[in-house]
């Protein structure tokens, strides 16, 4: 089938691309750029131009595919409220193309959103509408489609990584920078899933192809890897010392990331293994952390 990706060429999007291609799909891959243009054809996608903000380049996209994957997201974590109501336009926008077929729609949500609020890990039957995380916004505009009839399905994501970047705790690495040493919050012992990249572009794969309408899938190698054990390792890496910071120190520190530090987002996978049969193979977050080249300005592997 051919598959209109957003995010083609970003840190998810370019890796769900090869998979894509070698099940045998054709890709529409998103972009902004003459460079992304060319970075997708080369990797055997079509481009297509538009941006997040751009609504009907969105539309045009899905009006030419047999099923759409959505990972872009605006990035820019001090506007993130502002950023998930984008996204949820975006979901709405790609769906309203939709309604009336059978053609999937994968939207991208966080696994915080599946948290029973009972201190059990996030699981994919649960949708916590009481939850902070603003990322809530994209999965309630998959909710409000799948009303109408639209093939709703949702990835939901840990802290994904490689030796590159880490999700949230690449920006708490450049804060520890800044700030001179590796702060975690009380004991560090709040957890937070993570996987590795390429196990998360597989997932998208087999969600597409043997997923269910109106399901959430959880890409979960590690249920919960501690705040402290982050912090340690990053520490090693950047030659900084560690320290614990009082709940109401938080804010002063980590600035934006404050929402996230102290929360525990463990998650479970066990579901989504058993009906995908998916099976991560990748390297845990620690080894990614550990195999980082920190005296960079901007970390590579």
């Amino acid at each position: 089938m051919r598959v209109f990706l957003t995010g083609a060429t970003g840190f998810i999007g370019s890796r769900i691309l090869p998979e894509l291609l070698a099940a045998g799909h054709q890709v529409l891959g998103l972009t902004r750029s003459d460079a992304g243009a060319r970075a997708l054809s080369v990797a055997g996608a079509e481009p297509h131009r538009g941006t997040l903000e751009d609504l009907d380049s969105l539309r045009a996209g899905a009006e030419r595919a047999d099923a759409v994957i959505h990972t872009a997201f605006d990035h820019e974590f001090s506007n993130f409220v502002a950023n998930c109501e984008k996204d949820r336009r975006v979901v709405t926008a790609l769906g309203s193309v939709l309604q009336g077929s059978d053609r999937p729609l994968l939207i991208t949500s966080g696994v915080a959103i599946g948290d029973p609020g009972t201190g059990q890990p996030a699981m994919e039957s649960v949708f916590n509408t009481d939850h902070p995380i603003p990322r809530i916004a994209s999965e309630e505009a998959g909710n409000a489609l799948l009303d109408k009839g639209v093939d709703v399905r949702v990835v939901r994501l840990p802290q994904v990584h490689d030796p590159v970047k880490q999700g949230l705790v690449s920006p708490l690495i450049e804060n520890a920078r800044e700030k001179g040493f590796v702060g975690y919050i009380g004991e560090g012992a709040n957890r937070w899933s993570a996987a590795h990249v390429l196990d998360v572009a597989k997932l998208y794969a087999l969600a597409l192809d043997r997923g269910q309408k109106g399901a959430r899938y959880h890409a979960v190698a590690e249920e919960g890897v501690a705040m402290r054990e982050i912090a340690e390792a990053v520490a090693q890496g950047l030659g900084l010392p560690t320290k614990s910071l009082a709940a109401a120190d938080a804010p002063a520190y980590f600035g934006w990331l404050a929402i996230f530090a102290g929360l525990d987002m463990r998650a479970s996978s066990a579901w989504t293994r058993d009906q995908l049969g998916w099976q991560p193979t990748g390297p845990g977050l620690i080894a990614d952390l550990q195999a980082m080249r920190y005296a960079l300005p901007t970390a590579t592997a």
